[in-house]
């Protein structure tokens, strides 16, 4: 199908005066922008332009051509997947449902005017704005580390050309040599992630480089899974792997990325490969907007609106939700809960109670995979957990595999879901 023009651009150049044009109230269609097009933003978008069968004019900002999920990055670094597996593109949003898809950073949003503003010098106007931004680092949040010295010590938390680099450097280690991670404090993106990683590097050092050592540095007394992931740690990866937490210095850490150490509570360290993950905070975008309490953008957990400005909705990564972990699944479910509200605020059609659910699997090693899930509903205080589910230890092979099984069918569908 060829892409009719308006509907897929770059950078906002061709058509800024169309997508700048002012709205006047009360002729043409309502307009929503939808600013990040990740598990939440591009969920939202398709389902806002789906479910309003074209009555509602959608415009999704996003600076990046092709989007690298963050869920099953680790995959990759594992060799589960290529590169390719876990990219997506947008032009079935674009000629399918009819968003206009713009490739762009938005760079402000003017609250009163209602309008974002793009890099490209265009002026997005919109009746209710979707900011679904993911995060950003907290600055100075690992001394001596900040986002220049990722190339050096890759933090790979946003998935791409950082995967690549993280990837490249482990199976370039030397023989014997030590990778270490230092892991970020709460809350932060996929409560899992940085574990299911451990289990990837140890996977693929156990092949490559048996001899090799992972050390972790964690500010955190217990993490997601915990009792599972150290359980398959030890069955698979006997002595490989060593964490330190908080009552081992694992909250006292410095990182010198010319000189490739590890300061752990005075104990500095040499090593071969340095995995930063800092502390995290609401993509950019929810500051410039004025919508953040602190690090995060609060919500209202039956609409997903923004507790600072009704006309703007907030998902995934960047909310400040009540319970649910900032996951994918978890992005997507707050978008269809958001893509609803919205849809009845602007058209008038039906919006039923806000329900949200949540599973996040790991991969420990091949076809040893396990879950960690639970349901939720919306209360007048936060989005509330009713129910929940974790993986047992101690089950059997066949199990196990299903759950992985399990995970490859769900990413199948959610991206899916996502990108259409």
């Amino acid at each position: 199908m060829n892409l009719d023009r308006r509907r897929f651009i770059g950078a906002g150049v061709a058509v800024s005066a169309t997508l700048s044009a002012p709205m006047v109230m009360g002729q043409g269609k309502p307009r929503v922008v939808v600013v990040g097009g990740g598990a939440g933003g591009a969920t939202a978008a398709r389902y806002i332009a789906k479910g309003s069968q074209g009555a509602i004019d959608v415009t999704l900002v996003e600076p990046s051509r092709k989007y690298y999920t963050c869920f099953f990055s680790n995959l990759y670094i594992g060799g589960f997947r290529t590169l390719s597996n876990i990219g997506h593109t947008y032009g079935t949003l674009a000629a399918e449902y009819g968003i206009n898809v713009v490739h762009d950073w938005a760079i402000g949003v003017d609250r009163n005017a209602k309008t974002v503003s793009l890099a490209g010098g265009a002026s997005l106007p919109y009746d209710r704005l979707v900011l679904s931004p993911g995060i950003d680092f907290v600055d100075g949040a690992v001394p001596g580390w900040d986002i220049s010295a990722q190339n050096a010590m890759p933090h790979a938390y946003k998935a791409g050309s950082q995967s690549e680099l993280l990837k490249a450097q482990i199976e370039s280690m030397p023989q014997g040599g030590v990778y270490c991670m230092v892991a970020p404090p709460n809350p932060y993106r996929c409560p899992p992630g940085p574990y299911e990683r451990i289990s990837m590097v140890a996977h693929v050092l156990k092949q490559k480089n048996p001899t090799a050592k992972i050390l972790i540095a964690d500010p955190k007394e217990k993490f997601s899974k915990q009792a599972l992931f150290e359980e398959g740690w030890e069955k698979h990866y006997g002595g490989m792997i060593e964490r330190l937490g908080p009552d081992f210095g694992g909250n006292n850490v410095t990182v010198d990325p010319k000189a490739m150490t590890v300061d752990i509570d005075g104990e500095v360290a040499k090593v071969d490969v340095c995995n930063v993950i800092p502390a995290m905070k609401a993509g950019r975008i929810c500051e410039m907007a004025g919508v953040n309490d602190g690090n995060w953008a609060p919500t209202i957990a039956h609409t997903m609106q923004s507790k600072a400005d009704e006309n703007i909705h907030i998902l995934g990564d960047a909310a400040a939700q009540g319970d649910m972990p900032k996951s994918g699944f978890s992005a997507n479910s707050q978008a269809k809960v958001a893509a609803m509200a919205i849809r009845g605020a602007l058209t008038g059609s039906k919006v039923f109670p806000a329900k949200f659910s949540n599973t996040c699997w790991s991969l420990i090693e091949t076809d040893d995979g396990v879950k960690v899930g639970a349901s939720y509903e919306a209360t007048d205080e936060k989005i509330a957990k009713t129910s929940g589910f974790v993986s047992s230890t101690g089950e059997d092979a066949a199990l196990r595999k299903a759950t992985y099984d399990e995970s490859v069918g769900w990413y199948a569908g959610i991206t899916a879901d996502m990108f259409g």
